[in-house]
């Protein structure tokens, strides 16, 4: 029974995809219709997911059928959770978007649950070549998601580009794996860790060029240099709720199998690394904060900044092999900032359907006059962004550079923070322009109704963010645990990845 009970999540997720798709055949249902479908399969899934939560366990169900291929323990079990709640959160924060833009369809959240399928696939795998299935299948449905509007010359060079230069990384994962197996004479994780503690370096060049080409693949998906090219092009052209998807949830999975990877397989090699690692977080840092100072469009700066953020996560990613506490920092940094980009860009999806002007800093002018709501979820956003305290992104970032300091890499975690105080440049630049600039009077003759699920959705994810940065303290009448529960959960999700 607890075999079964541990695929729920997943399978739930596949039916409501197949599900969904069937509806989607008959023009007759709404796209609120589709949403509310989604919707229903999504809090199934997550109330599945959410049972076991809390427990330390680590087992490998129906071994005769799957091989030992998947496994399923808390650290899987906490990234479903996190999956499964962003992919809710992008689904009902752009519940208005979706309604104004007539090309959005029923099968545009089929493609998006087999996607998350894939995702969640990815958390378990327990194998390359079962990584690299599970990563196509989450891959190409966001290929779909992003050309989806074939109307639009710019998101069918989206697609294009994201395509080609995808399914190219993907043949480098491909060789890779190849590399590893004819050195190792496997692809699961334990073995290769097996093989590698048993021979000396000599024996592992193979091993080690395998894995350079797996970190090439992991480095284009989170979009660090240098394979960010595609990334501001990518975001700009898809349609604003997958650009969400792509920065938060998206990037979620994939740091859910490359850190598994990495604490279970491959942590003793990192000396080999480091030196190339440090450069390239350096540069992804400064790269990313150049472009997002140069953007004028709020949708490209919110895209060249997650590529600062991604510099973040590595800074603590490298930290990992001289301190364990750096994996919780990491898993922690991704939920908040999968928190604060959904609400971002899920905000300016808001605001886009009903002005369909805000689109660079000028649009958002004199926003605190017309729509002050709006006004102070955004503020509360950049801040989280920014890393200002009393926000959940402030917590992140002090966790991130706090165990990058305590690793020994003093002087790239000054550098980070550094780029941490040049990216209130233009985090506060929107924030000047929202509420000590007079309205344009094209944007104040437009009015509309906040009383949506889009605009709940945003007020929830605003009160995460800031609960996520005060904890309990204040609001000690809702019955939630404090900050330091939900980092007890990180901690215990990576201590299942050592269970023998």
């Amino acid at each position: 029974m607890m075999e079964i009970m541990n695929l729920m999540p997943v399978l739930t997720v596949l039916a409501g995809a197949l599900t969904v798709m069937f509806f989607s055949m008959y023009e007759k249902y709404s796209i609120k219709f589709h949403i509310a479908i989604t919707t229903m399969f999504l809090l199934l899934a997550l109330g599945f997911a959410i049972y076991p939560a809390g427990e330390v366990y680590s087992i490998q169900p129906y071994s005769e059928y799957f091989n030992n291929l998947l496994i399923f323990d808390t650290y899987s079990n906490f990234f479903h959770i996190a999956l499964i709640f962003g992919a809710l959160l992008v689904i009902l924060i752009g519940e208005h978007y979706a309604q104004e833009q007539k090309y959005f369809t029923g099968e545009f959240y089929s493609v998006l649950m087999f996607s998350l399928f894939g995702m969640m696939l990815l958390a378990n795998a327990n194998e390359l070549i079962t990584a690299y299935v599970a990563l196509e299948i989450a891959s190409f449905a966001v290929y779909v998601l992003v050309g989806f509007n074939t109307e639009n010359e710019k998101r069918v060079e989206a697609i294009f580009k994201y395509l080609v230069l995808g399914s190219f990384i993907g043949a480098f994962y491909l060789l890779g794996v190849v590399l590893i197996f004819g050195a190792t004479g496997t692809t699961h994780l334990g073995e290769i860790s097996t093989f590698i503690t048993a021979h000396n370096n000599s024996d592992l060049v193979l091993v080690y060029i395998g894995v350079t080409l797996l970190l090439f693949t992991f480095l284009f998906k989170i979009a660090a240099f240098p394979f960010q090219s595609w990334l501001l092009d990518v975001y700009r052209g898809a349609p604003i709720l997958v650009t969400a998807y792509m920065a938060s949830v998206f990037k979620l999975a994939i740091f859910s199998f490359f850190l598994r990877a990495f604490l279970q397989s491959l942590s003793s090699m990192q000396d080999f690394w480091d030196p190339v690692l440090t450069v390239l977080i350096v540069f992804t840092l400064t790269l990313g904060t150049w472009l997002a100072i140069t953007q004028k469009i709020v949708k490209r700066m919110l895209a060249a900044s997650s590529i600062v953020h991604t510099g973040y996560l590595l800074l603590a990613f490298i930290a990992v092999g001289e301190n364990i506490e750096s994996a919780y920092s990491i898993i922690f940094y991704l939920i908040s900032y999968l928190l604060t980009a959904i609400g971002a860009f899920g905000l300016v999806s808001h605001v886009i359907a009903e002005t369909k002007v805000r689109v660079t800093y000028e649009d958002f002018k004199g926003l605190a006059q017309e729509r002050p709501f709006l006004a102070a979820m955004m503020t509360i956003f950049l801040f989280s962004l920014a890393g200002i305290p009393s926000t959940i992104g402030f917590i992140a970032k002090f966790y991130v550079f706090t165990e990058a300091i305590s690793a020994g890499y003093i002087y790239l975690a000054l550098y980070a923070i550094l780029a941490t105080f040049v990216s209130i440049y233009y985090y506060f630049k929107l924030i000047a322009m929202m509420y000590f600039y007079p309205s344009k009077k094209e944007c104040k003759q437009q009015g509309f109704d906040d009383s949506r699920i889009s605009t709940y959705a945003i007020a929830l994810i605003a009160i995460l963010i800031v609960w996520g940065g005060i904890g309990s303290a204040i609001l000690f009448f809702i019955p939630i645990p404090s900050i330091d529960g939900i980092f007890q959960l990180v901690q215990l999700s990576v201590e299942s990845l050592f269970i023998k």
